[in-house]
């Protein structure tokens, strides 16, 4: 990437970063903020609203650096789509007749009873923002599955449609799965992101990884947290960068490796792995207080 392409990509991130601070400053001084307070792992009170600050902060720096219009609304559709039913699970979700049911096989076995959880919704409308996206990035010029179009057929149209919706809310649910210890989810949206700043849609990448950076204090100090909202708005932009790079097949491997290390939560906490391995504990643990 040249001198040029390397300040642009400064230049969406620090956007990002900037953005993020003005919305978890307005989101703070919102008469309602306290409803979003909660009490973490260490007994702390701390807020949410870090997590509709990034949602807002991440999805339109990424919009401005994306290379094309569909892509730009492509994140918009992603961050805000996510982050807006996050943060609807977020507050309706910590009620007590909504706690009760956990994970996907505990929101089924609810919705088997008759009742509809703040959980169900929430999958449901990461997985319609994640399809939104994909189908717009579908008639972006600028990706690769649209420069293959007159190869594919209707079928294969929609497979990679499918493929990027799955990579996009998959994507989501995964950071989301991280955001159980303060920096967490924030440090590996970073890891993940910086690679796909480069290139030509590098500026859907630059955008939430500039947010993350931005907030990055204040969720290592224990004042907030990501939430659904904020984890749900990070994974899901990130998706759209790697959707939006790849090809069907770049998808389909991508969103396989995502199903398997989804599929292992649920029987291996990573908080333990994260533990017992000395570098992931060591970064883990890098900027977090210790009292």
């Amino acid at each position: 990437m040249s001198g040029r392409g390397i300040a642009s990509r400064l230049l969406v991130a620090g956007l990002g970063a900037v953005t993020a601070r003005v919305a978890l400053r307005t989101v703070t001084a919102h008469p309602d903020a306290a409803t979003l307070e909660r009490t973490n792992f260490r007994g702390r009170t701390v807020t949410l609203t870090a997590g509709p600050a990034l949602s807002a902060g991440a999805a339109v720096a990424s919009a401005l650096g994306a290379p094309s219009r569909p892509a730009a609304a492509a994140a918009l559709v992603a961050g805000l789509g996510s982050g807006a039913v996050g943060l609807y699970d977020d507050v309706v979700g910590s009620r007590p007749e909504q706690k009760a049911a956990k994970g996907f096989a505990g929101h089924l076995a609810a919705l088997r009873q008759g009742r509809v959880t703040s959980g169900l919704i929430k999958i449901a409308g990461v997985g319609a923002a994640g399809l939104g996206a994909a189908a717009l990035l579908a008639v972006d010029p600028d990706v690769r599955s649209h420069r293959r179009r007159h190869r594919q057929g209707n079928l294969g149209r929609l497979t990679d449609v499918l493929l990027g919706a799955g990579v996009v809310a998959g994507t989501a649910n995964l950071v989301n799965l991280l955001d159980l210890r303060p920096g967490r989810a924030l440090k590996a949206g970073v890891l993940l992101g910086a690679p796909l700043a480069g290139g030509r849609t590098g500026g859907l990448a630059a955008g939430p990884v500039g947010a993350a950076i931005g907030l990055l204090s204040d969720d290592l100090d224990e004042r907030v947290m990501l939430g659904d909202s904020g984890a749900n708005a990070l994974g899901a932009l990130l998706g759209v960068a790697l959707a939006a790079r790849t090809s069907p097949i770049g998808r389909a491997g991508i969103l396989a490796a995502v199903a398997a290390l989804t599929a292992a939560s649920e029987k291996v906490s990573f908080t333990k792995v994260i533990q017992n391995t000395r570098g992931l504990r060591e970064l883990d643990e890098w900027g977090r207080r210790t009292s």
